[in-house]
């Protein structure tokens, strides 16, 4: 083994020259200098500091404008509230443990930790799963004309976070268990020690990763293929809906994929050599899904661009007679669709 475990640890360096102490006491700046932890701890304060009033905004805005309520805008409010449980539960903590160099306050940080990122992109991956499915639905008609009503949609919120917490849990009823990992300032499933609980790591990576991933990116390729879109107004928005549902799927790829690839070669490589950046990395980087998916949804989407305006300028949209000039012109009607 290339790295030293101990007592709900392990640090990916051996300790052969007698420096290495636990994380949850001592800073661990001979894994990288303390610039790094610097540049982590400003890295995440950023995400903290712009993820917090977008995702709020996010899902105050969906619940005051009843005409948000779609299959669309019921998963991004989903996922906002998700983002939010990440952003307030695990984030200061991350925070605070880069600024320390450690997890100062103990094995709770890194559980926590560990539990808000993971129920968060759990929830994150089968919203998305559910959004490139309804998208099929509609795109492609294997149901013929059936829609996802507002029953439907509450049932797939509820199916998110049932799944979200049959992954989240275990760890903590001591099925496997949440450490430290790489530069010991993130938490994350064990997949290092003899400690972990290979059924339950296989349960996640097929169960709750691959399928969901399996879906989305079938269910995204068959939309793409299905042919051109409509030439009328309604088979317009439907075509911007579909494009923004795609655009998430690939946001959300992008931003977790490196970390799950990772993950996956420490489950079959356990005991390898592998420095402290190959997880952190990857990990601080999905962290950032946060952000980047309302900041897509809210460029993309015209109408709940709309409604936030409307709301965070007191009502009054100061662009509202320039968007439905333009929709005009592109249309060459003065209605306005946009995708719900």
């Amino acid at each position: 083994m290339n790295g030293t475990e101990g007592p709900d640890f392990y640090i990916p360096m051996l300790n052969t020259t007698g420096v290495v102490r636990s994380p949850y006491e001592y800073p661990q700046y001979y894994l990288m200098k303390p610039s790094a932890y610097s540049f982590a701890g400003a890295y995440m304060f950023c995400l903290f500091l712009v993820g917090l009033p977008v995702n709020i905004l996010t899902v105050l805005i969906t619940l005051q404008h009843k005409k948000l309520r779609s299959p669309l805008n019921y998963i991004q409010a989903n996922v906002a509230v998700a983002n939010l449980f990440m952003v307030i539960g695990a984030f200061p903590t991350t925070i605070y443990s880069c600024m320390n160099g450690y997890f100062a306050i103990g094995r709770v940080g890194a559980i926590f930790e560990g539990l808000f990122c993971f129920i968060c992109i759990i929830v994150a991956i089968w919203s998305v799963a559910e959004l490139a499915f309804e998208r099929f639905v509609v795109v492609c008609k294997p149901l013929n004309n059936f829609r996802f009503g507002e029953n439907f949609m509450i049932l797939g919120v509820s199916f998110t976070w049932m799944m979200g917490c049959a992954a989240s849990m275990p760890p903590l009823l001591g099925v496997s268990r949440y450490i430290p990992e790489g530069m010991q300032i993130t938490g994350g499933l064990d997949f290092y020690t003899r400690e972990t609980n290979e059924p339950f790591i296989m349960y996640l990576v097929f169960c709750q990763v691959l399928v969901p991933v399996i879906i989305m990116v079938s269910c995204s390729i068959c939309v793409l293929c299905a042919g051109k879109e409509s030439e009328t107004v309604q088979g317009r928005a439907e075509g911007e809906t579909t494009r923004l549902a795609v655009i998430m799927v690939i946001n959300f790829l992008v931003s977790v994929l490196p970390y799950a690839f990772a993950a996956w070669w420490l489950i079959t490589h356990r005991g390898g050599d592998y420095g402290p950046l190959f997880i952190t990395v990857p990990a601080l980087f999905a962290k950032s899904y946060c952000i980047s998916n309302p900041i897509i949804y809210f460029s993309m989407n015209q109408q709940f661009r709309n409604c936030a305006i409307t709301t965070l300028c007191c009502r009054k949209n100061p662009w509202e007679d320039d968007e439905r000039a333009s929709s005009g012109k592109t249309d060459g009607s003065s209605s306005t669709v946009s995708p719900a």
